[in-house]
């Protein structure tokens, strides 16, 4: 009988070989690691739970008791997910593909994040898109139409829009910068 454990600061492919070896090494039978989750064949005896969210602690994860925070952990590693590993042109909105990934009604899903993180889901992947801004500017190899492009965004305009909205300067003026200046994504 396999379990599903939920850990909240998963970000990266980092993060899951960190999360997979804190498992491994604690002699646990790993069926596989996803951002923001782990399946296990076995179950965790409670022992076992305290000692590896212990040790996921040190690593900077935290393992969710089921419920709304690790609802709302799901909504962010499927945002981050979405935004900054996944090169597929996206052809749905937000809303739908949340509902739809979740298995809950939109408005559910935004109350509870809303509740929860004190921010709206919509903030929230404004947020994450303008640090994937951030990085593609950084790096210099796509033009800022490529880059809303690639971003789903209606227009480069749209996009300068909310980045300067959001970082108070424009796209232009922190390219100038030549410095990366944006944040892990587990602290946005």
């Amino acid at each position: 009988m396999s379990q599903v454990l939920h850990i909240k600061n998963m970000v990266c492919p980092r993060c899951i070989t960190a999360v997979k070896n804190a498992f491994t090494e604690q002699g646990h039978d790993v069926q596989d690691v996803a951002l923001g989750e782990v399946v296990l064949n076995q179950p965790l005896s409670k022992t076992s739970r305290d000692t590896v969210s212990e040790t996921l602690k040190k690593l900077g994860f935290e393992l969710l008791e089921e419920g709304r925070s690790s609802l709302v952990s799901k909504i962010k590693t499927l945002i981050i997910d979405r935004i900054h590993h996944n090169e597929e042109e996206r052809t749905e909105n937000f809303s739908t593909y949340l509902a739809d990934q979740l298995s809950h009604d939109y408005s559910y899903l935004s109350r509870l994040f809303s509740s929860v993180e004190g921010i709206t889901i919509e903030r929230f992947v404004t947020r994450q898109r303008v640090e994937k801004v951030k990085e593609l500017l950084f790096y210099d190899e796509l033009s800022l139409k490529e880059i809303a492009y690639r971003l789903n965004y209606s227009s480069p305009a749209y996009l300068s829009t909310q980045f300067k909205k959001e970082i108070g300067m424009t796209p232009g003026e922190f390219k100038k910068l030549h410095r990366p200046g944006h944040h892990p994504l587990d602290s946005i």
